[in-house]
């Protein structure tokens, strides 16, 4: 049995969000003093996942996880264009070394939103996938 991480499925998402142009941050966006963002980004907020039992033998070692991806852009066009390149990047099987991985299921989210808590305020939309794999 395999203990199942969902570290590298993280890795993946943001392998190929980056391939698909696109900066891309984990658990938020930089704070660093002398940071400026990009016009547009994504930020990954991944849960842990869950080990899910594959088989009647209670092998757990299938891994299902949460992935909301926030899209970020400085106007509400940018911000729906990351989600598209998001969404398209998404839209094949993550690869994963020693897993088989399902293709990304697009869970959605709620309406763009603006956020003046930073300055210069920026838009943002959180679209959640549910990401899963089982033993390769």
């Amino acid at each position: 049995m395999t203990t199942p991480d969902v570290l590298p499925e993280v890795d993946a998402v943001q392998a190929v969000l980056e391939a698909a142009g696109l900066a891309v941050y984990v658990g938020g966006a930089p704070t660093t003093a002398g940071w400026s963002p990009p016009d547009k980004y994504a930020v990954l907020y991944p849960d842990p996942g869950t080990a899910v039992r594959e088989s009647l033998a209670d092998d757990r070692d299938g891994l299902a996880a949460l992935m909301q991806v926030t899209c970020v852009g400085a106007t509400v066009e940018r911000a729906l264009w990351v989600a598209g390149r998001v969404r398209t990047a998404l839209a094949v099987p993550l690869v994963v070394d020693g897993r088989a991985c399902w293709r990304p299921e697009d869970l959605g989210g709620p309406p763009v939103q603006r956020d003046d808590d930073v300055t210069p305020p920026v838009w943002f939309v959180p679209v959640q996938y549910q990401l899963r794999s089982t033993p390769a």
